[in-house]
């Protein structure tokens, strides 16, 4: 079945590869539209000391929210190809929505990570929080919560700290995964069962599950983004398999990346 205009547009502003694997991390997403597309999206982009996620949510429905999240990341492309921090694509997200966008908001996360020290950076614009694996146990992150992008009056962005050790997962999600209807799915339980899978086949897990408890009908878009960070000091790193290259018993073959967007 030909997609709808909507979902064409959201297709198009996911990154050409949805999964993305280095030395330090791998990382990679997943999004079911809703019936009605509802302006999720996520991104990613990997350069020579950092690699920055996002996951967005536009309010509304079809080629409204469609739209509105096109803004929205064109916005942060933006910003990130000209090298701004992560307060100036906040700050220029914000603006690009509130000169453009009329009334309506996105809300997102916007995570920074050196490949060099492992210093985390942090931005939530009234977004749901993101949950973290660790040592096979599953806490919801909860930073500090600023304003959606698009939100009058202007405001500051804090950027905030994640705790990010090597081994953790991090999953990040729009709330189409925290629907009424998926009351029934322990969605941290299923972290933790899915915790040996590769983060893109965890990620399709994730929103199967949600797909499955809604019975095939999603009223709002569900997306999830899965991080697992290996840390600084893993330079040898099989990409295919996770496994560490220093370990003899591991494949011999040197990792590789993909780049994002």
């Amino acid at each position: 079945m030909p997609l709808s205009l909507a979902a064409e547009i959201q297709h198009r502003l996911l990154p050409a590869s949805l999964a993305c694997e280095a030395a330090q991390f791998a990382v990679a997403g997943a999004l079911e539209p809703a019936d009605h597309v509802g302006g999720d999206t996520f991104d990613y982009v990997i350069d020579r000391d950092a690699v920055q996620l996002s996951v967005t949510d536009a309010m509304g429905h079809d080629v409204d929210a469609a739209l509105l999240a096109t803004l929205l990341v064109g916005a942060l492309r933006r910003s990130r190809r000209a090298g701004a921090d992560l307060a100036e694509q906040a700050r220029q997200a914000d603006e690009a929505m509130r000169e453009h966008a009329g009334q309506s908001y996105v809300t997102g996360q916007l995570l920074r990570i050196s490949l060099i020290d492992g210093k985390t950076e942090f931005i939530n614009a009234g977004h749901p929080w993101p949950l973290r694996m660790r040592n096979g146990q599953v806490r919801e992150i909860t930073p500090e919560i600023d304003m959606p992008f698009g939100v009058d009056p202007p405001h500051t962005y804090r950027v905030q700290s994640l705790d990010l050790r090597p081994g953790d997962r991090l999953v990040m999600l729009t709330d189409g995964m925290l629907d009424r209807n998926a009351n029934s799915l322990d969605l941290s339980d299923l972290i933790v069962r899915t915790r040996a899978l590769h983060p893109r086949e965890a990620a399709r897990t994730l929103i199967e599950a949600i797909v499955d408890v809604n019975h095939g009908s999603l009223q709002d878009d569900a997306t999830v983004m899965c991080l697992d960070w290996h840390g600084v000091g893993h330079s040898q790193r099989n990409a295919d398999t996770g496994a560490d290259l220093t370990d003899a018993s591991a494949p011999s073959q040197t990792g590789r990346s993909t780049p994002g967007r």
